[in-house]
């Protein structure tokens, strides 16, 4: 009896002191993205302890006693906001509170929230915190710098240019072999049996929440590696249930100018149809699609995206934040200009051509994520990705070629090639706190690539031998007239683990952190390629110029006659082989000091790389094996000059390997220039070295300067074969190649003006890099190693791709209307110097590709609180770009520079719509 009066008394006297107390509850949400909820914020009462942190949905519950007090909201990377607020007994307070990156002064603080990287202040911030020399760029810079793929996104970091008409990259002057690319840290396969890295320009940045940019080796990361490693990081849901709609309309000047746009015939307007080869291909009346080119009416461009997320609660601790986004879109262009190809040293083109190309590119993607948060110590994040992406190029070739016949060798030719990719990536990544000492991280991935060319066509067309104005088949190789189908796939699985302890504990934090990890892909390569060339009768087949567009009827069975003079051939070339690489890594990350941190790190790496491939310069066929075990040690350190400025550096060492198609001897032919493996190339050792210092004046400003330097040695490039042909080929062309540099970056607030909560902001960035590159060339080691000569114009080169200065800026200005109404208008500049294409042989001069300049005005408003509109006019200036045979420079040959090619690419203009439901 006595136990049940003492509960009674203790349940009516607590139930009286919580009536005297009131109670504050609400939602904080991120103002700078369309009012998310941003879970783990903070919430203090000033000069209390009580305090409370959001979960998951952002939400909060406080209760205190009666009395006026300061509530403080914050997060961080985000400015803090003191609200005050009276509570009385038994009241039920509701403060909902919206947080802004504002100009909020960035604190040395230790991050342990997810933030939202799709930010720019939280990219920031990360990058300060982070011992490693980091750089990234996020969905929120990528909106308003009106940035559509990924390959232009990374060209907005300093050091990095895009190849134009590709989505490949250069970092620092090093192309495609010495970057990897990665989505979610897991590697991706190549779409291109010419490139190591997959073409960048096929990923929308529907699917980015942001992309970091590596150019110092971290032990976790594969050592094949000496540019930078490009990792996409995958959107996830982030806030509340959205369902958001976008249109997009937009036309190039060069196609809207045009009476007529002709494309090639069988690929479809969304670009998933199949063309295959027919039973009897080596009878060119057989195929399905047409010789001739086709007229397409609708050129305007297209956009269509669709996506939409909702968080569900699992549990008092678990969530599932569901994303799913899917777009289509299509880029129509046209360009027209020189084409001269096989320049020799006196000045004189084996080719000489005026091209006129017409391009039609789709992109459709899908791609879906369920992130599971177990609870607070235990996360899976499932990603899936769907891309199909294709290009059609139909271009026409009218001039001469030192092959056509006749005194004065001119001819037509008509090329249409169609390229499809389509990737399937699945990945299933774990995060897991063991306790406070312990945790777990691990990713499996499996990606499969299929690429096709099918039905790629060319005729070829020269005068008869009469005299007479009218044309007849050309058909001195295989390549004049045929019908070309390939097939690429690569397989990947792909496997990353690693576990940390943190020692040496020091009052609340930890000072050092030991991770030891195992990371392995296994890639499994086939390549096919089908060639069915066809050999009329020269001088059978007459017909008028009007002809060139009715070759459906000159290769019909009315004209081509096996039995009579007429012939075809079969060319079948193909390479199979696989990439192993097996890794264990281990670092060791101290901080010395409250200022200085270091990272020790070292990677063991098992390679196996095997080619075998059947070509006509290996008709039985013929195989190689490269599998060394390789020990890449790395440095990494980070000293704090005070709470805004850092001072870092980083050395390693990494390699270089050549790529499947470069290590095979198969001919591969475009127009005037054919192209060729060479089985005796190896890999490139990388020494690698950056010193950077970084200054943070606020939570969207940043001034930094890096100095960088790379020696390596053997390295890789490509060169005319030393024959008449004119052919490329590749080689470890000399024993050394030297890249010293300084990078620049620069982002301002000219002025924020805040009235009644809203500002008018005007803001300046700037990123330059400027590069000094030196490699030897050396004759007798080409020689000597591969068992062909080079006969160097020079004794030494600038590497191929790299530009000695590149340069970006942009000019932001926004201006807030309501909470929900504003308008931000943006300019930014892009400058690219003369930069390397093929090295010189034979007394010819480099063929070096000119300087550009690109000037874009974007334009977003947002009109409501769920629509958006955004105008865009891109490449106002629209120069031309222009690659020159260097003939001035050479040595012992001294003629006139030839120009290689000229064309202009147009101006882009477009308007965007988004609707949020």
């Amino acid at each position: 009896m006595k136990l049940r009066l003492f509960i009674l008394t203790l349940f009516i006297t607590t139930l009286s002191f919580a009536q005297t107390k009131g109670t504050i509850s609400g939602v904080i949400t991120d103002k700078d993205s369309n009012n998310e909820t941003l879970p783990f914020a903070n919430v203090n009462v000033k000069g209390t302890k009580v305090n409370a942190t959001t979960d998951i949905d952002g939400k909060y519950t406080i209760s205190i006693a009666p009395g006026n007090y300061v509530v403080q909201f914050s997060f961080v990377g985000y400015e803090p906001k003191d609200v005050p607020v009276k509570v009385t007994a038994g009241a039920k307070i509701e403060m909902n509170q919206a947080l802004s990156s504002g100009a909020y002064a960035l604190k040395d603080v230790v991050v342990t929230a997810t933030v939202n990287r799709q930010k720019e202040t939280a990219l920031l911030l990360e990058q300060k915190n982070a011992v490693e020399i980091k750089q990234a760029i996020g969905a929120q810079e990528l909106s308003r710098k009106g940035v559509s793929d990924v390959a232009s996104a990374v060209t907005k970091v300093s050091g990095i240019t895009k190849q134009e008409g590709s989505g490949s990259v250069f970092v620092r002057g090093l192309g495609d072999r010495y970057n990897v690319t990665t989505l979610n840290g897991l590697p991706l396969p190549s779409n291109n049996p010419s490139n190591k890295n997959i073409l960048l320009d096929i990923f929308s940045t529907d699917i980015v929440e942001s992309i970091g940019i590596s150019k110092t080796f971290e032990s976790q990361n594969y050592a094949d590696f000496s540019g930078a490693n490009v990792d996409i990081v995958s959107k996830k849901m982030s806030g509340n249930p959205f369902v958001e709609l976008g249109l997009g309309l937009g036309g190039n000047t060069n196609v809207l100018k045009l009476d007529h746009f002709y494309l090639q015939d069988g690929p479809s307007y969304l670009g998933f149809n199949k063309i295959n080869a027919p039973n009897n291909p080596l009878l060119p009346y057989n195929y399905s699609t047409s010789w001739d080119r086709q007229e397409r009416k609708y050129t305007l461009n297209n956009n269509f995206s669709l996506s939409g997320g909702k968080k569900f609660n699992i549990g008092e601790n678990g969530s599932i934040g569901t994303f799913i986004t899917a777009s289509f879109d299509n880029d129509n262009k046209y360009n027209e200009g020189v084409y001269r190809t096989s320049i020799t040293a006196q000045g004189l083109a084996n080719s000489d051509f005026y091209r006129k190309s017409y391009k039609y590119n789709t992109n459709t993607t899908v791609m879906g994520s369920a992130n599971y948060k177990i609870n607070p110590n235990n996360s899976l994040l499932f990603t899936t990705l769907f891309l199909n992406s294709t290009s059609q190029d139909y271009s026409e070739y009218d001039g001469k070629y030192i092959e056509f016949p006749g005194n004065d060798p001119v001819g037509f030719i008509k090329r249409g090639t169609f390229d499809k990719t389509q990737l399937i990536v699945n990945q299933l990544l774990g995060k897991h706190k063991l306790n406070e000492r312990w945790n777990t991280n691990w990713a499996i991935g499996y990606s499969m690539l299929d690429n096709t060319i099918p039905d790629r066509m060319q005729n070829t067309f020269v005068p008869t031998s009469d005299g007479s104005t009218n044309y007849t088949f050309f058909k001195n190789a295989s390549i004049d007239n045929h019908r070309y189908f390939q097939t690429l796939t690569e397989n990947e699985l792909s496997a990353n683990l690693s576990a940390s302890y943190n020692f040496a504990k020091k009052e609340d934090n930890y000072k050092g952190k030991a991770t030891l990890g195992y990371s392995g892909k296994m890639k499994n390569v086939d390549f096919n390629s089908q060639q069915y060339s066809f050999f009329p009768q020269t001088n059978k087949t007459i017909f008028p110029i009007e002809g060139f567009n009715n070759t459906d009827l000159y290769l019909s069975s009315n004209y081509f006659d096996l039995s009579d003079g007429d012939s075809s051939s079969k060319l079948a070339q193909y390479y199979n082989g696989h990439l192993n690489i097996h890794a264990v890594f281990g670092n060791i990350k101290y901080d010395f000091t409250d200022r200085l941190s270091v990272i020790l790190g070292g990677r063991f790496e098992q390679i196996e790389q095997y080619v075998f491939y059947v070509s006509l310069d290996a008709p039985d066929g013929t195989g190689r094996t490269y599998a060394p075990v390789k020990f890449l040690p790395s440095v990494i350190a980070k000293y704090k000059l005070n709470d805004k400025q850092n001072l870092k550096f980083a050395a390693s060492n990494t390699y270089t390997l050549p790529q499947f198609k470069e290590k095979v001897k198969i001919l591969f032919q475009e127009v005037g220039q054919s192209y060729e493996g060479n089985n005796k190339l190896y890999a490139s050792t990388n020494y690698n070295a950056d010193l950077s210092w970084e200054l943070f004046p606020s939570s969207d400003e940043l001034v930094s300067v890096t100095a960088f330097g790379k020696l390596i040695q053997n390295p890789i490039n490509e060169m005319y074969t030393n024959s008449s042909s004119g052919n490329i080929t590749y080689a470890n062309t000399g024993d050394k190649a030297v890249v010293a540099g300084i990078e620049v970056e620069f982002r301002k607030n000219i002025f924020e003006i805040e009235h009644n909560d809203l500002k008018d902001k005007l803001a300046f960035g700037f990123n330059g890099s400027y590069m000094y590159q030196d490699q030897d060339l050396s004759n007798t080691k080409v020689v000597t190693e591969n068992g062909f000569g080079a006969n160097f114009t020079f004794k030494n080169s600038k590497l191929s791709g790299a530009s000695d200065f590149l340069a970006n800026a942009d000019l932001s200005f926004t201006k807030e209307f309501k909470e929900d109404r504003d308008i931000t208008a943006t300019l930014t500049y892009a400058y690219v110097s003369d930069k390397m294409a093929v090295i010189g042989t034979q007394d010819r001069g480099n063929l070096v590709d000119k300087a550009i300049n690109r000037l874009d005005f974007i334009v977003k408003s947002n009109l409501t609180k769920n629509l958006k509109i955004g105008l865009a006019y891109k490449n106002i200036l629209n120069p031309a770009y222009r690659r020159v045979s260097e003939q001035s420079k050479a040595p012992l040959i001294k003629t006139a520079d030839v120009l290689a090619s000229s064309y202009k690419i147009g101006s882009n203009l477009s308007l965007s719509l988004n609707y949020k439901f």
